[in-house]
């Protein structure tokens, strides 16, 4: 089964939302209707960037990324026109 991992822009605020599905169009169309209590308020929303994954467990991974510090820089990037930046980053590895 697929999953969708998206983001969501705010196009009253400027606000991001993360989140995954089964079924994309449905799962927006809650959003907008004002039917998700994180996102009812800052309604309606447009797709930013979504990807698809063969698993739940690949999507929570995906989602848990997309929420972190890396992943919120990589929201900005694509804010401000630009590809997200998939890089690995090695820790102790020397510069």
């Amino acid at each position: 089964m697929q999953f969708t991992i998206y983001i969501l822009y705010s196009l009253r605020k400027i606000k991001t939302y993360v989140g995954y599905t089964k079924n994309l169009k449905d799962r927006i169309e809650y959003h907008n209707k004002g039917k998700v209590y994180a996102t009812k308020y800052y309604g309606p929303w447009k797709i930013l960037y979504k990807e698809v994954v063969s698993s739940e467990q690949e999507a929570k991974q995906r989602e848990r990324y997309w929420k972190s510090g890396a992943g919120r820089r990589n929201i900005k990037r694509i804010l401000d026109g630009f590809p997200p930046n998939f890089r690995k980053v090695r820790r102790g590895s020397p510069k």
